[in-house]
């Protein structure tokens, strides 16, 4: 019989991390999942954080389509998943970028949550042509 690998639990200091930037958002909730933690809002998960068999840390949220394919293409710490075509991944570790994950966060939460509820959070305007 083979034996089960254990996934590690993610550090509480980054599930607070990712707590700090939803909860404030409006009608967000944190549960358990089927391992890690989500985030959600009106039974639709905005992000999810989990350790893997392979002893790696991730957190999937989502994205436009466009932005999926670009953070694929992009490569480490971002990772294409094999399911949803709008959910990016990401790898966490020493050297996330807290700020930009926390951009990418927010912008997960404005594409899940009802539209009423996204039009009260303030987004940095968009940059670029």
């Amino acid at each position: 019989m083979a034996k089960k690998i254990e996934r590690p639990l993610v550090p509480e200091e980054w599930v607070l991390r990712v707590g700090a930037t939803l909860l404030p958002l409006p009608e967000v909730y944190e549960e358990n999942a089927w391992v890690g933690t989500r985030w959600r809002v009106r039974g639709a998960t905005v992000a999810h954080v989990f350790g893997g068999e392979d002893q790696l840390y991730r957190i999937t949220f989502r994205g436009e389509p466009g932005e999926v394919a670009a953070f694929a293409h992009l490569g480490e710490p971002y990772f294409k998943v094999e399911w949803g075509d709008n959910v990016i991944g990401m790898v966490l570790d020493e050297d996330t970028d807290w700020e930009e994950l926390a951009e990418l966060l927010t912008d997960s939460y404005c594409l899940q949550a009802p539209a009423g509820l996204a039009e009260q959070v303030s987004r940095p305007p968009a940059t670029g042509s």
